[in-house]
């Protein structure tokens, strides 16, 4: 039974292979015919049209940021440490207990009246904070509540800038509706030293009362592509003046240095959200009333800066953010003062950065493969420096508040670079005569094969270092020149890469041509090498001057047409081996040179001569 499962599971084993081979040339041997047609010029076309893909990204679809926002959420969720608050920010919140506490008493629900608003000013006043931000906006008068109406008007003339208020603008389409110029707007900065007075018209929804508009500030907050909220502007640009948001005006007002912040990213303030630790909540009903009836107590109030808004459910006031997807709106706010006065915000390149990284990983991708394949060494050592690269950026961010966003520019440099080493590999395929790339060798057709051995010869005067770094070169430009022709062949195999005896042998390389008649195979050895020889001084490397490059040829006719079957086959091995033996170790070698004129005055070798001769010295 064993014998059987065996035989059954060798035959299966030989038929996938077969069609699995018959798979692979399908798709390998059009690629091949293509990069015989190519060369070298894809990695300059690659280059063109991905650095063209980069342009036209930044400028339009901008897919690199959209990407990194997404490692960026991923790593906020990831991260071991996040920062905890620093107290010197406090979310007010109008909760559902607290409406429904005043809606049990006789009171009224939600909307509550202005007089109740000032009287929660007036508590958060007594309480000793430096600065209340109110995200509800007071657009109109309450026509049942004048009285209300002028307390909390009063309360916003004695803050004198304490108390901001909510403001918004609306769409740009009501811009020229408005009446209000940009340079009027409450808190309006120039952004150039020349800006135009006063400016172009902006539609805001302004508090009703004087003294709340002039100290309001803006609580538009803009989502990103994808839905989640990351950043919250500082400001709203309108020509050459800037109307700053609210969570800018609480921060200036509690005596916080904002400049950094507002230069950076045009205003865009990226939060250090946090997923397991929250700002201290307080709520409005605790305060109004000075004990606990909605909390368990009230956190630390002096010195710090209020944030009043609502979070009861049926307000649907709430955003998705990294890392709630139904965050309040008064929470966000918060947290972007609470960043603002600390100075945790999340850092960041300039936008351009990634794609000019992007771009720099792309072009040298492309011109290390155009020069000729790298070596396999490279591929570790790429990952292993993209790996590094994203560990600085994880430990940036989780430690240092830096969120370096290489994350998509590395993931472009190695999809380019994995493009590269795929079409290298299709070059090397048929260059080392694989036939997945390159049709089978047929004797009939091509009887005479000519064996070329070279090895590299380094001046004895080299350095070490510089000895091997001549013999890197050396192999370099002899593999683009393999892998640009349609004609040579290069046996590999001969010795594996970081075999015990590498450092002896890793300098033989063997070259293979096949023709119709002797003379056709010499004539295409001599151009190839000719050509080879004119490649090594083209470079910065030159070859005359830190060594040379030894060479021996021997041709055989492998087809013999008058011994069949499996004789015939015997007999091609046996002058096959012949000729490797020849080549290895017999024949007299010559130093390349600009004409090799030698290759025709090699001699044949002789059938059944022995390889174990000793090499000449």
């Amino acid at each position: 039974m064993r014998a059987a499962i065996d035989r059954m599971m060798a035959s299966a084993g030989i038929g996938f292979m077969d069609a699995w081979a018959v798979l692979e040339r399908a798709y390998r041997r059009p690629l091949a015919w293509i990069s015989q047609r190519l060369r070298f010029a894809f990695y300059p076309l690659l280059a063109v049209l991905m650095l063209g893909w980069l342009g036209w990204d930044m400028q339009h679809a901008r897919s690199l940021d959209a990407a990194e926002d997404a490692v960026f959420d991923r790593i906020i969720g990831w991260r071991p440490i996040e920062p905890v608050p620093g107290g010197r920010t406090v979310v007010v919140e109008i909760d559902d207990c607290s409406i429904d506490y005043y809606r049990a008493r006789g009171e009224g629900g939600w909307p509550w009246s202005r007089e109740r608003h000032a009287d929660l000013l007036e508590a958060l006043d007594r309480a000793g904070v430096r600065a209340v931000g109110i995200d509800v906006l007071f657009a109109d008068r309450a026509p049942a509540d004048p009285a209300g109406d002028a307390l909390l008007e009063a309360m916003a003339a004695a803050g004198d800038g304490r108390f901001v208020f909510a403001a918004s603008r609306m769409h740009r389409d009501f811009d020229p509706l408005a009446t209000l110029h940009a340079a009027e707007a409450p808190g309006a900065v120039r952004r150039v030293a020349d800006a135009a007075t006063p400016g172009p018209a902006v539609a805001l929804v302004q508090p009703y009362g004087a003294a709340m508009a002039r100290h309001s500030g803006l609580v538009n907050i803009e989502r990103g592509r994808d839905g989640v909220l990351r950043d919250v502007r500082l400001y709203e640009p309108a020509g050459d003046w800037a109307i700053p948001a609210m969570t800018l005006r609480l921060a200036q007002a509690a005596g916080a240095e904002t400049t950094a912040a507002v230069a950076a990213r045009g205003g865009a303030l990226r939060i250090n959200w946090r997923e397991r630790s929250r700002l201290p909540y307080a709520s409005a009903a605790d305060l109004l009333e000075g004990v606990p009836v909605c909390g368990s107590g009230l956190p630390p109030l002096r010195d710090a800066v209020a944030v009043i808004g609502h979070t009861a459910a049926g307000i649907n006031d709430s955003k998705p953010t990294p890392v709630d997807m139904a965050m309040p709106g008064v929470e966000i706010l918060a947290e972007a003062t609470e960043a603002l006065l600390t100075g945790s915000w999340i850092r960041m390149p300039p936008g351009w950065l990634k794609y000019a990284l992007a771009a720099i990983l792309v072009l040298l991708s492309c011109f290390v493969f155009w020069r000729g394949e790298p070596h396999q060494d490279v591929d570790p050592v790429f990952v292993a420096l993209n790996l590094v690269l994203l560990a600085v950026a994880f430990v940036g961010l989780t430690l240092f508040g830096w969120f370096i966003d290489i994350f998509a520019s590395l993931a472009f440099g190695a999809l380019c670079f994995g493009l590269c080493r795929g079409y290298a590999a299709v070059q090397r395929g048929r260059a080392i005569g694989n036939s997945d790339y390159l049709r089978e060798y047929d004797p009939a057709t091509r009887p005479w094969l000519l064996l070329a051995r070279l090895r590299f010869e380094p001046d004895p005067s080299l350095s070490p270092q510089r000895a091997k770094r001549a013999r890197r070169e050396y192999r370099r430009t002899l593999r683009r020149l393999v892998h640009s022709s349609d004609r040579i062949v290069l046996i590999e195999g001969v010795i594996e890469r970081k075999h015990w005896m590498h450092a002896l042998l890793d300098d033989l390389v063997l070259l293979t041509w096949a023709a119709e008649s002797e003379a056709a195979a010499r004539a295409m050895a001599q151009a190839d090498l000719d050509a080879l020889h004119a490649l090594l001084n083209a470079g910065g490397e030159r070859l005359d001057g830190i060594g040379r490059v030894m060479a021996c040829v021997a041709t055989t006719a492998i087809e013999d047409r008058t011994v069949e079957g499996i004789q015939g086959a015997r007999h091609r091995r046996l002058r096959l081996r012949a000729l490797l033996g020849q080549d290895l170790d017999r024949l007299p070698h010559w130093p390349l040179a600009k004409h090799n004129n030698w290759i025709h005055k090699n001699p044949l070798p002789e059938e059944g001569t022995p390889c174990e001769t000793r090499s000449d010295p």
